[in-house]
């Protein structure tokens, strides 16, 4: 199976902006597991800004595009360090790739990305996508990772995009404000009712919300590609995943 999984800031670092050690850990552990399977996997990972931030010792995000892209060229810089380290102990190779709106955009751009990937997967490489924030303006920026994980996952014909996120999945209402909320697993069909259970965003350190990961089902279920929207706090359910068990919510494609 073709996998892309897309990990969120909350999910890599403590709200201190400092690296969450136990949960990047975890997950090189069972990424690299599930390549030892014969999967291909992609990561799309956030975390440049939020790492940035932590390193810099800012007491939060920044919010003038100078410092936030300061913050990510730091912080990037720790992020592939810290998965170089972690998959070259379980003897795989990463392959950073740094993406803005024009490259998705710009037809020239698209294809040598796409001619890079799927090289890169014949290799056996293990590919970590992310925006490029250092040099993202208004006019070419992608915006979120959801949204960029649903192109990557699109444009390698992936069997499966996993978001994961610090919720489960998505609910009938928000889950931490409403007891009564119930987890939906399963959605076939993107209406009105499915679209309107998206939030704003997300955590402070990061840009996603359920309404950016709904924008990303869209994407993805057009083009013949499931979703799921699953917890991060625990990589190993991807193991769950893999095997076809219920986790999260799965939006199935047309």
């Amino acid at each position: 199976m073709r996998i892309v999984i897309k990990v969120g800031t909350s999910t890599l670092a403590h709200p201190t902006g400092r690296l969450n050690i136990r949960h990047v850990e975890s997950l090189c552990k069972v990424l690299s597991d599930l390549k030892n399977a014969g999967n291909e996997v992609i990561l799309v990972s956030s975390g440049a800004i939020g790492m940035g931030v932590g390193k810099l010792n800012l007491k939060s995000r920044p919010e003038d595009m100078p410092t936030k892209q300061a913050a990510a060229a730091i912080g990037q810089c720790e992020l592939m360090y810290t998965y170089d380290k972690l998959f070259g102990e379980y003897n795989h190779t990463v392959a950073q790739i740094l993406l803005t709106g024009y490259d998705v955009h710009n037809e020239v751009s698209y294809s040598n990305f796409c001619n890079t990937m799927f090289r890169l997967l014949e290799l056996g490489a293990l590919p970590v996508i992310n925006e490029n924030d250092t040099i993202s303006t208004e006019e070419i920026v992608i915006g979120d990772n959801d949204t960029l994980a649903a192109i990557v996952a699109t444009s390698v014909k992936a069997d499966l995009l996993v978001l994961l996120s610090d919720i489960d999945g998505l609910y009938t209402a928000d889950p931490h404000k409403n007891p009564d909320a119930q987890l939906i697993e399963t959605v076939t069909e993107l209406d009105d009712y499915i679209m309107s259970l998206g939030g704003g965003v997300g955590s402070g350190l990061g840009t996603g919300g359920m309404a950016s990961k709904l924008n990303a089902a869209r994407i993805c279920v057009e083009k013949g590609c499931d979703m799921i929207i699953a917890n991060g706090d625990r990589p190993e359910g991807l193991y769950d995943i893999a095997e076809g068990k219920k986790v999260g919510t799965r939006f199935i494609a047309n």
